[in-house]
């Protein structure tokens, strides 16, 4: 097997395959070309007027609960299509010793792991391809997982699987078109802890081929994520879009794309697209907004990130989504603010909030720098842009905190990082959504250990503190999964709470075009707001090519969430004010009576002084049948003693 693999490696190199950025090789080994019925041609909704697009869903249905539908591609692997190598041919960033490094690990103090359990293995259900694009989140009661080109639910309590795993064609199935039959991966799955949903994603081809052009997007009816979901497909152009990204805000799904020609071999800009999330709650037809302003779209911009909320504290109302750029191509990193208008679509806006610097700092590889024990060959680090995701977190003082990283080389030099190391460069800003923003924390975490750290992601509790979990090898480890953190009071641009392992991995990878990650996905538990939840890649023992695993864990801190000093007891209550005085003997006061059943109403009335007077019946809700509907004259009335008081008393619904 070992040797089929390594023949169909350099069948992948002799066609200069698809090393590309941002989703994966395919094996073709196993790859079958599977005939398919053409697609209809899509009547192109898309409008642009200024420097504004609108574009609108082409389908949208309810599924039936994914537990229920068909399990999809059963098999048909299909591979993962790919734009260029990466965005830029030639970077042009500057490189410096890095001037913000800490480079002696802290004691170990980071909780260990929680829950530890496998995810997704190699291939993906079905997709035969490489690297898996691992990512999840937690949500109320479970964790979804997804990679190409599939997902998995498990109960967050205890690990077990509730589905899957399942190709995501399966959440497609009866939809038709380009999202159920040429769905091709790079999937994203957030939950949107404000109205506890959850969006399941992957980009889809309108022919089948290149290039990519259609993004699909269900969003669940409930926050049981095998359940019904209402599924949408979008046409976004003509296009090469690659590497789609999310965030949830409250007015919007905001996404990222890294758009290409449409044959994929030139990087024209990055996009910025905002999806309705108030239609897409409900079902209704979806409507995207988005922008090619030269001042962003244009293949001198670095990739982006839109911000993710996390917590339940909602940024400020009306609050952009902050849209971090950072890369190899500029030499100030920039916030961008995307504040959507679906009412009025030409009053949407996406300015340029600030410019950050970033510390000194040398750009670690995109592709085959990092070693491993057992194997030769080096894996791709993806240096020229920052990981997903890009966190954001607002406080109850209202400052906010937007946090990331990028992998970085620490001591070394040239494009492999000789002599060197790979850190993760993690930061921390404020004033994300206005004002300038401005550097919290920026530090790289590279301990002095021959240890490679790359492929982060970070996160932040309700507390402040924050956790960074990471790919680590070496030439004497193989790859495993660790991670970081440090609490809100320890000092600034260090992780003071030093490293703990999640799993320490079992084996290395071979040729596989070197393609690592593309990402991997640190989110918090929206329950207690305090839980972190980690999942990445792995290797089985030995070494082998396209046959990567995934792991999945939680920890916490055990200050997180700690409750504040008891307030003092409240002041004891005032006494009750004196009844009032009785009404004079012999005088009529009307009673409230309505509500009850037609004998207590007659009792109270009849204790009040007054009389039944005429009794009649109307049609009535199930609940109110034999009970008072309305009365006259209304309570509170003084009248003469033996005063009639009507009745009119629920019957039930008509037959």
């Amino acid at each position: 097997m070992s040797v089929v693999l390594g023949v169909a490696a350099l069948i992948l190199l002799a066609q200069g395959a698809l090393a590309l950025a941002g989703t994966s090789a395919f094996h073709p080994f196993s790859h079958r070309a599977v005939a398919r019925a053409p697609l209809p041609t899509l009547a192109q909704t898309n409008q642009t007027r200024g420097v504004w697009t609108v574009g609108h869903s082409y389908k949208n249905d309810v599924s039936k609960p994914v537990r229920e539908l068909p399990k999809q591609p059963l098999d048909t692997p299909r591979p993962e299509h790919e734009a260029s190598p990466n965005p830029h041919a030639v970077s042009i960033h500057k490189n410096s010793p890095d001037a913000v490094v800490q480079s002696v690990a802290a004691k170990p103090n980071m909780p260990g792991p929680i829950l530890n359990f496998d995810g997704i293995p190699f291939p993906g259900v079905t997709c035969q391809c490489a690297p898996p694009d691992t990512n999840g989140e937690v949500g109320a009661t479970q964790y979804v997982q997804i990679v190409n080109q599939g997902f998995q639910v498990f109960n967050k309590a205890t690990g077990g699987s509730l589905l899957g795993p399942v190709g995501i064609g399966t959440l497609w199935s009866g939809f038709g078109g380009a999202c159920e039959l040429h769905g091709f991966g790079d999937p994203i799955t957030v939950y949107d802890q404000m109205a506890d949903r959850w969006l399941i994603t992957q980009f889809a081809s309108a022919t089948g081929g290149l290039p990519i052009t259609d993004e699909c997007i269900a969003v669940s009816q409930t926050g049981d994520a095998t359940g019904s979901y209402f599924r949408y497909g979008y046409h976004l152009g003509s296009d090469f879009f690659d590497y789609p990204h999310f965030g949830v805000w409250p007015d919007a799904y905001y996404m990222s794309m890294n758009v290409f020609n449409s044959s994929g071999t030139m990087f024209l800009g990055p996009q910025p697209f905002a999806f309705n999330r108030a239609a897409m709650l409900t079902g209704s037809p979806g409507t995207f907004i988005t922008s090619r302003d030269a001042s962003f779209f244009n293949s001198s911009s670095d990739a982006m990130l839109p911000g993710d909320l996390d917590g339940s504290i909602l940024p400020p109302s009306g609050a952009p989504d902050p849209f971090m750029m950072s890369g190899e191509n500029t030499a100030t990193w920039k916030i961008w603010r995307f504040h959507v208008d679906f009412g009025t679509p030409a009053n949407s806006t996406f300015t340029l909030g600030g410019n950050l610097t970033p510390a000194a700092y040398t750009e670690l590889c995109f592709s085959g720098c990092v070693p491993q024990a057992g194997s030769a060959w080096l894996l791709a680090a993806l240096g020229d842009r920052a990981m997903y995701r890009s966190a954001y977190r607002r406080f109850p003082d209202g400052h906010e905190a937007l946090v990331g990283n990028q992998s970085v080389c620490v001591g070394g030099s040239g494009t492999t990082c000789s002599g060197g190391r790979a850190g993760i460069r993690w930061w921390e800003v404020n004033g994300a959504t206005s004002g300038t923003p401005a550097w919290v924390q920026q530090s790289t975490y590279a301990p002095n250990d021959g240890v490679w750290r790359w492929m982060g992601s970070a996160a932040m509790d309700q507390s402040g503190d924050l956790a960074v979990g990471f790919s680590a090898s070496s030439a004497s480890i193989v790859p495993g999964i660790r991670y970081a953190g440090r609490l809100a009071s320890d000092p600034p641009n260090d992780l003071s709470q030093g490293e703990a392992t999640l799993f320490a991995g079992q084996g290395s990878q071979d040729a596989t075009n070197s393609r690592w990650g593309d990402y991997s996905d640190m989110t918090v538990d929206p329950v207690d707001d305090c839980t972190f939840w980690y999942t990445q890649e792995y290797y089985p023992p030995g070494h082998s090519q396209f046959n990567w695993r995934t792991r999945i864990g939680n920890f916490k801190f055990d200050s997180c969430g700690a409750p504040p000093p008891p307030p003092p007891p409240p002041p004891p209550p005032p006494p009750p004010p004196p009844p009032p005085p009785p009404p004079p003997p012999g005088r009529c006061v009307v009673p409230r009576v309505v509500g009850l059943r037609l004998a207590a109403a007659r009792t109270r009335i009849r204790r009040a002084h007054c009389s039944v007077g005429r009794v009649t019946r109307a049609f009535s809700s199930r609940r109110f049948r034999g009970r008072v509907l309305r009365q006259a004259p209304r309570p509170g009335r003084r009248f003469a003693a033996g005063h009639r008081v009507n009745l009119v008393v629920g019957k039930g619904p008509r037959r």
